[in-house]
């Protein structure tokens, strides 16, 4: 399947369901509104399924991991070997995202799409691209054709994936410094607004990330307008992967969730491939990293909660998992005033206006 044909697979939410899923949360017995982001989640997700309700019994979170050729910057703190053990550990449940799928009951599959070492832990999946990407400030990352190569892999593993929502995570030492050089570019925006210090850095290191990624953008010239060009230049094979794992839930017609910056860039990029994929994208977190709210902006999207949260991995996904089947079990089992024995003519001058904001407090 050629890249046209993913973009052309994703549908628009289901209006009509979406309707339906309205009426049915203003017959609930509560005040209009009063589950706020729970209502808006059900609402979506029936947009989204093409059903009133849902319920989210099989939660699984995708993560792709690779290295980046930048490290050799000393863009980073940790050693590239790192993105190894993290990998293999995952599988093990010793991460923090692997700790809390097994926490909550989640499915979670561990892809290799470029990690620069051979995996011989039969639990990781070998998708491998290459052995890394090349150096950024040197030159592209990648060709075309492995860009594209990435994206293809993530959009096939989502759609292969028995789930009815998915989560989008990531493993690879340098990854924040990609991120924040593809979104540099797509948005056109200077270094300084969306380069934060990933997992740690010092201040001298900091300003030699940004000074690097200036330089990547300067040497790769990458088209904002191309999101594979871009991904291609100064990207990230889990980048790429995990922008097709967007794109391949939205054609399945399943939700996804977003998990911090960098799962968020990658939203992004599967977002200007295809305006559509953001009706089936959920926002876990508010990362703690300064690009991703110009990301969220971008989209038109926001965060479900803010934990201070800055791991990665994926991480927030099972947690907001648990948040969206909730959302779907109030549509589902919650009362109708009906079904309540309660009279809900009461509310019918409240419907008609908003009268839950207090002044200068919106």
């Amino acid at each position: 399947m050629n890249l046209q044909d993913i973009l052309t697979s994703i549908e628009p939410l289901d209006e009509a369901a979406m309707a339906a899923a309205r009426e049915r949360q203003a017959q609930l017995a509560k005040p209009p509104g009063s589950l706020g982001r729970l209502e808006d989640l059900s609402i979506q997700v029936a947009g989204i399924t093409g059903k009133v309700h849902n319920r989210m019994e099989r939660k699984h979170l995708l993560v792709f991991a690779a290295d980046n050729g930048v490290v050799a910057e000393g863009v980073s703190s940790a050693p590239q070997s790192v993105t190894l053990m993290q990998t293999i550990n995952l599988t093990r449940h010793k991460t923090g995202a692997s700790t809390l799928c097994r926490h909550f009951g989640c499915g979670i599959t561990v892809c290799d799409v470029g990690v620069n070492a051979d995996i011989r832990e039969p639990k990781v999946l070998n998708r491998k691209i290459a052995y890394g990407t090349q150096n950024i400030a040197q030159g592209p990352a990648m060709t075309r054709e492995q860009a594209i190569t990435g994206i293809r892999t993530g959009y096939e593993l989502a759609r292969s994936t028995d789930a009815d929502i998915l989560g989008v995570g990531e493993m690879g030492i340098g990854n924040t410094t990609t991120s924040s050089a593809v979104l540099s570019a797509l948005l056109d925006v200077d270094v300084e607004a969306v380069t934060g210090r990933g997992g740690g850095i010092t201040d001298g290191a900091f300003v030699k990330k940004k000074a690097v990624i200036r330089q990547a953008l300067e040497i790769n010239r990458p088209d904002p307008g191309d999101v594979v060009d871009v991904l291609s230049k100064v990207g990230g094979f889990d980048i790429c992967a995990m922008c097709g794992a967007f794109l391949g839930a939205a054609s399945s017609r399943r939700p996804v969730v977003i998990d911090g910056f960098i799962s968020a860039v990658a939203a992004l990029c599967a977002f200007r491939l295809c305006p559509t994929v953001s009706g089936y994208l959920i926002p876990s977190h508010a990362s703690y990293e300064i690009g991703y709210k110009l990301a969220m902006d971008a989209m038109g999207l926001e965060p479900i909660f803010l934990l201070g949260m800055r791991l990665g991995e994926g991480s927030g996904c099972p947690l907001a998992f648990e948040i969206v089947d909730a959302a779907c079990a109030v549509l589902n089992d919650m009362a109708t005033f009906d079904q309540a024995g309660i009279d809900d003519g009461y509310l019918d001058e409240i419907r008609r206006g908003d009268s839950f904001t207090v002044e200068g407090k919106a």
